[in-house]
């Protein structure tokens, strides 16, 4: 079996790119790969990111995706002399060669996907509050106005609010909300249908896919793609 990923972000509209993201191998192959969206736009953030998606990549290939978000809360779990420590949203994999089953983390609404050559299917669920009150029969004009209002984050993360899905699909996709707020899902899908063959090439036209909001504003965005093929 073989595993192969791509990466890739783009910065968007305000100020600097607080997105990062990062794909660690091990030795036997096993991928971690991680991504990270900063909470905002802080002195602290867009420096600290990528720190965040190299710990969270590397521990999620050693330890599980688990263990990779938790130690990279511990990073920011204190507000700092300054009190304005950076904060994120995350979600993580660790892919093995010889299992059937990828494993995946995530705290807020940083997603991961699944593609089995015929369906992209999601298999986060968002922790934002617009989320939770559809879920208890909102409406849905109340509960819009609260999906930016996050439930849980990476710097406030314990072992009940990073939550764990496993995947069989023989694709694996990470994403920002700078895509998947900013990319309908069914040109999603119809992304990952035509690049299913390139990693690299499905991450950056994910990535490229995101469109300006009717105010002109576009989030940052970023994408991991693990894709695991049989050897014959």
């Amino acid at each position: 079996m073989t595993i192969t990923t791509g990466l890739a972000t783009r910065e968007g509209t305000a100020q600097d790119n607080a997105d990062a993201a990062k794909v660690y191998v091990l030795a036997d192959g096993t991928v971690g790969a991680a991504v990270i969206d900063g909470i905002g736009h802080g002195p602290h953030t867009s420096r600290t990111a990528p720190l965040l998606a190299e710990t969270a990549a590397r521990i999620s290939a050693r330890r599980g995706p688990l263990g990779g978000l938790l130690s990279a809360s511990e990073l920011i779990a204190d507000r700092g002399a300054d009190g304005e420590e950076a904060d994120a949203v995350a979600v993580a994999v660790r892919v093995r060669p010889d299992d059937r089953v990828a494993v995946v983390n995530w705290t807020g609404d940083a997603r991961a996907y699944g593609w089995d050559g015929t369906r992209l299917e999601l298999y986060t669920d968002d922790h934002t509050v617009g989320k939770q009150l559809r879920a208890n029969g909102v409406a849905l004009e109340l509960s819009r106005q609260h999906d930016n209002w996050l439930r849980t984050s990476l710097a406030r993360a314990t072992i009940g609010t990073v939550y764990t899905a496993g995947i069989r699909d023989r694709m694996i996709i990470l994403t920002s909300d700078g895509i998947h707020d900013q990319v309908p899902a069914d040109t999603l899908e119809d992304l990952v249908r035509e690049h299913q063959a390139n990693p690299q090439v499905l991450a950056d036209a994910l990535v490229a896919a995101a469109q300006p909001d009717q105010d002109g504003y576009r989030d940052d965005a970023t994408a991991v793609v693990v894709s695991i093929r049989e050897v014959r």
